[in-house]
């Protein structure tokens, strides 16, 4: 079952094209990596299915449902969520109060402790979870500025996770990480993509190979090619047009 469908998308800003009839589909509980070199319209791409811009013209089906054009607000209530390239989170909350912070937003609950006892319990209960998944536990009440790079975008992704997306979209996840790091972010995104679907911009290739279950490729606006990896890998123009640069 396709969870999403790009279809003939197009996207100028003031005549520069970027985006010029880009289409491929997303597999429900995939892992989907967008490749391709720096320009080729990547972060737009994702901004467009994420809501931050509008299509200048094509389609976007969530779940089969036209969501091209919709706020980031409402696409996170469907169960899209997408985190960014710079970590996006409150640097003077702890980790708990950071991702409980997401999780009492998702529940649309505002805070009075003792009239609504059992939804914060039930609340702290869940941001306890979503922290032990993201391995920060044994932070968690550590302000987040005070967290390695790594541990605050496993944070960001913690806070992502609040919303309960069926769709998660992360934009360089890996992007100035350690290789023990990007280690610990690869085991995370197998972990997030447990039951859910997860799509990724990434440049380091062997996150993508091990990662990814279909790659698609973004070459000068469009769709070079997309398939699995041994196909992508093992496809001429692809290695002509971004991993011949590796």
């Amino acid at each position: 079952m396709e969870i999403l469908q790009v279809k003939d998308v197009y996207k100028d800003f003031s005549g520069l094209k970027v985006l010029m009839g880009v289409t491929f589909t997303v597999k429900a509980n995939e892992k989907h990596a967008i490749i391709g070199p720096n320009g080729a319209g990547k972060t737009t791409l994702f901004n467009i299915i994420s809501g931050k811009y509008r299509p200048s013209s094509g389609s976007i089906l969530f779940r089969e449902n036209e969501v091209g054009g919709l706020s980031p607000y409402v696409l996170n209530h469907l169960g899209m969520c997408r985190s960014f390239q710079i970590t996006n989170i409150f640097q003077n909350l702890t980790v708990f109060e950071n991702v409980c912070a997401g999780v009492r937003s998702h529940a649309g609950l505002r805070y009075h402790l003792f009239r609504t006892l059992d939804r914060q319990l039930k609340i702290i209960a869940r941001a306890e979870q979503i922290i032990e998944q993201v391995g920060l536990a044994e932070v968690k009440q550590r302000p987040a500025y005070e967290l390695s790079y790594g541990q605050q975008r496993a944070l960001e992704i913690g806070i992502t996770l609040s919303s309960e997306p069926e769709l998660v979209l992360l934009d360089e996840p890996t992007a100035g990480m350690t290789r023990e790091e990007t280690e610990e972010m690869v085991k995370l995104m197998m972990s997030v993509a447990e039951n859910r679907t997860l799509m990724i911009i990434e440049h380091d290739m062997d996150v993508v190979f091990s990662l990814a279950d279909t790659i698609s490729v973004l070459h000068n606006g469009t769709i070079l090619a997309s398939g699995k990896p041994d196909a992508i890998r093992n496809d001429p123009r692809v290695k002509d047009a971004y991993l011949g640069e590796e």
